[in-house]
C-alpha cells in the first residue's frame, strides 16, 4: 500500500489550521482547496461522536437497518457526483468510480440485512445455568483510510461498525478531502443522528492525539506498513484494539497445465485493477519455467489492451497514477529492477507531457534484490518470476514478508484448490480469478500485510465486546 495514508504531502499550514489542496492527476492542474480542522476541533469531533454513542448503541437493529438502507439509496442517487469527485481527486476512471459507489451501496444493504443475525446472542450449554455470549458495541472507532478506493475503503468499515452500534470518526488521506466530506454527507442525508459518523480533516501528525484521546475506543487503518507500525504502536500503548490492512506484493502461480490465454487475462486484470494502485492487485506472477516464454507473450498482449486515456472516457482502461510523485517512484523501482538484471518486455517509459501517467509495464527475469521482487510496486507493473516446479513456485510466493492475497491459475481445479487452501501464506487465495473484496467474504492479511478482518461476520465482530453471560437460577 502506498505511503500516502500517513503522509502530509498535500497540506499547507496557516497558523494552526491546515489546508488540503487537491490536484487533477491527469493534468496536474490544481482543484479545490479545503480548510481543515485544528487538533482541538478534531478532538471535539471525536468527543461529540463518543457522546452520540450513548444513544446510538441503544437503537434497535431495525432502526439502524432502515437508516443504512437509506444510505445505500443516497449512494445510488448521487453515484455520478461521487464518481466525479474520485476522478478529480485521485484520477480514478469515472466508470470505476460509479461501480465503487454501487459496491458501497451493496455493502450497506448487506449489513443492514445481516448485522442482527451476525450479532445475535449465542447460547452455551453448561449443563445447568443459563449461559450465552453477547456482542455489544464498544464506542467510537477511528478510521485512518487511504486514497486508492476513497469510498469503498470507508464504507467497508463504516457499515458494519455503525450497524454494530458504534459511532465513527474518519481521518481520510490528505489528497481526497472532497471524498471525505462527501462520505459524511451520505450519512447525514440518510438521516443518521448527528455525530454518529464524522469526518475530521486533519494531517497525519494529528492522528496520534486522536488515538490517545479517551473518546476513541479502537482504530482501523488501511495503509502502508510504516503507517501500520505507527498506528499499531500508538494504539497498543493506549491499550486499544486495532485492525490493520497494509501493503502487499500478491503472488499468482501460473502452473504448467494453465491455459495461456486465460492465465494472461486473469493476471492482467489482477495487475491492472485501479491502474495497479491496489493492495490486492496481483504483482508477482510466478510461472513454471517450461511455459514462461509462452506466458510472457500472452501477458504482453493482454497488458497492451490497457491503453492510457482520459479517465472520464468510458472506453479508457488505464487512467493516471494518483500523483506525479507516485508515478516517479514507480518508474524509479522499474529502473532499479532493470539495472539489477530484470528484462523489460513492454512499457517502462514516462510519457511526455503533464500529468501522472505511466504505461502498462512487464518485467521478466525478476529475482531477489530487485524492487519488483522485494517491494510493493503500486502501479501498472507486472513482474514475471520463473519457478522450477510447483513446490518452487509455492516457496517463492511464501518467502515474501507480505501476505494479503494470492492466486493460482490451473486447469486442475482440485490442484488449485489444494494449493490455495493449504499452501499459500495469505489472507485470501483465489483459483482462476483475480482477488477482490466482497462484503460476504472476510478480507485481510497475514505477516506484514496486517491483522484482523473486514467484511462478513468476521469483520463486524472486530469492534464489539464479546461478552460471556451466566445466569444462575
Amino acid at each position: 500500500m502506498d505511503e500516502s495514508t500517513l503522509a502530509d504531502r498535500r497540506t499547507s499550514q496557516t497558523s494552526d489550521r491546515p489546508r488540503f489542496d487537491t490536484f487533477y492527476p491527469a493534468t496536474g492542474q490544481p482543484g479545490h482547496s479545503y480548510e481543515g480542522h485544528t487538533v482541538e476541533e478534531a478532538l471535539k469531533i471525536a468527543r461529540d461522536a463518543h457522546a452520540a454513542f450513548n444513544a446510538w448503541r441503544r437503537t434497535s437493529f431495525t432502526e439502524r437497518a432502515k437508516l443504512m438502507r437509506e444510505a445505500a439509496q443516497v449512494l445510488r442517487r448521487r453515484r455520478d457526483e461521487f464518481a466525479e469527485i474520485m476522478t478529480a481527486e485521485m484520477g480514478k476512471l469515472l466508470k470505476d468510480g460509479q461501480a465503487e459507489a454501487e459496491k458501497c451501496a451493496f455493502n450497506c444493504d448487506y449489513f443492514s440485512e445481516n448485522a442482527e443475525r451476525f450479532l445475535s446472542r449465542e447460547p452455551v450449554d453448561l449443563g445447568g445455568p443459563k449461559a450465552f455470549v453477547t456482542f455489544n458495541p464498544i464506542g467510537t472507532v477511528l478510521a485512518v483510510m487511504p486514497w486508492n478506493f476513497p469510498f469503498w475503503q470507508v464504507f467497508r468499515f463504516a457499515a458494519p461498525t455503525l450497524m454494530a452500534g458504534n459511532t465513527a470518526v474518519l481521518k481520510h488521506a490528505s489528497n481526497v478531502p472532497g471524498c471525505a466530506l462527501a462520505i459524511e454527507s451520505v450519512f447525514r442525508d440518510a438521516g443518521f443522528p448527528e455525530n454518529v459518523f464524522r469526518t475530521a480533516l486533519i494531517p497525519s501528525r494529528s492522528v496520534k492525539a486522536l488515538i490517545e484521546d479517551p473518546s476513541i475506543a479502537a482504530v482501523t487503518l488501511t495503509g502502508s506498513v510504516d503507517a501500520g507500525r505507527q498506528v499499531a504502536g500508538t494504539a497498543g500503548a493506549a491499550l486499544k484494539k486495532s485492525v490493520l490492512e497494509l501493503g502487499s506484493s500478491d503472488a499468482y502461480l501460473v502452473l504448467d497445465d494453465a491455459d495461456m490465454a486465460q492465465a494472461a487475462k486473469v493476471c492482467a486484470a489482477a495487475r491492472m485493477v485501479n491502474g495497479g494502485q491496489s493492495c490486492i492487485a496481483g504483482k508477482r506472477f510466478i510461472v513454471m519455467e517450461q511455459i514462461r516464454e509462452a506466458f510472457e507473450y500472452a501477458l504482453i498482449s493482454e497488458m497492451q489492451t490497457y491503453r492510457m486515456g482520459d479517465p472520464r472516457d468510458p472506453n479508457t482502461k488505464l487512467g493516471p497514477m494518483e500523483s506525479v510523485k507516485a508515478r516517479d517512484h514507480i518508474h524509479e523501482q522499474v529502473q532499479r529492477s532493470i539495472a539489477n538484471g530484470a528484462r523489460l518486455l513492454v512499457g517502462g517509459e514516462v510519457p511526455d507531457g503533464p500529468g501522472a501517467w505511466y504505461p502498462p509495464t512487464v518485467l521478466a527475469d525478476v529475482r531477489p534484490g530487485m524492487p519488483a521482487y522485494d517491494e510493493e510496486v503500486f502501479g501498472p507493473v507486472a513482474a514475471i518470476i520463473a519457478a522450477k516446479d510447483e513446490s518452487d513456485a509455492i516457496r517463492i510466493a511464501n518467502e515474501s514478508h507480505f501476505g494479503l492475497g494470492s492466486g493460482v491459475i490451473t486447469r486442475n481445479l482440485a490442484r488449485g484448490e489444494r494449493i490455495a487452501a493449504e499452501e499459500l501464506e495469505s489472507g485470501m487465495s483465489f483459483v482462476n480469478a483475480n482477488v477482490r473484496s466482497d462484503p460476504r467474504m472476510p478480507f485481510g492479511g497475514v505477516k506484514e500485510s496486517g491483522y484482523g478482518r473486514e467484511c462478513s461476520h468476521f469483520g463486524i465482530h472486530e469492534f464489539v465486546n464479546i461478552k460471556s453471560v451466566l445466569v444462575q437460577g
